[in-house]
């Protein structure tokens, strides 16, 4: 069955933007190339410093392979300085699309993950995930190959 990864990111100020913005453009077309990659989507609220990735996958275990090499690997640690909040849930799916927005944050909201963070918000230190109440925006498609 497809797995879905789904990740919520909030910056803590404008002056970590111009790197995360390059890693997380490098970590995309990584995904792209991965193998096992179905598809997925970037999703950017900058004004709120929000951003998210949905992601699926044929397997847990090809996720898991992206997310522990290459640029991914190297830019997870930079998330606990940059970020106040971060979060991450997954899920297995009948069939290989992406699930609507209001999926992907009922989904973060109910089952989603704190991440270990350097200067957690009030929220995110109290274990509120995405308690803004706003689902990602329509973003950036994904696919496998770069096509």
């Amino acid at each position: 069955m497809p797995f879905v990864a789904i990740t919520r990111l909030r910056l803590r100020g404008y002056r970590f933007l111009p790197q995360f913005g390059w890693h997380s453009l490098k970590s995309a077309l990584q995904a792209e190339r991965a193998r096992g990659f179905l598809g997925g989507a970037l999703s950017a609220d900058p004004f709120r410093l929000t951003y998210w990735t949905v992601t699926v996958w044929e397997s847990e275990a090809a996720m898991r392979a992206f997310r522990a090499s290459g640029d991914h690997q190297r830019v997870m640690p930079r998330l606990a300085e940059w970020c106040d909040e971060a979060s991450v849930a997954h899920w297995e799916q009948a069939d290989a699309s992406l699930p609507a927005a209001e999926e992907v944050l009922r989904r973060m909201q109910s089952s989603g993950r704190a991440l270990r963070l350097n200067h957690a918000s009030p929220d995110h230190a109290a274990g509120r995930i995405a308690a803004d109440g706003r689902p990602p925006r329509r973003g950036s498609r994904l696919y496998p190959g770069g096509s």
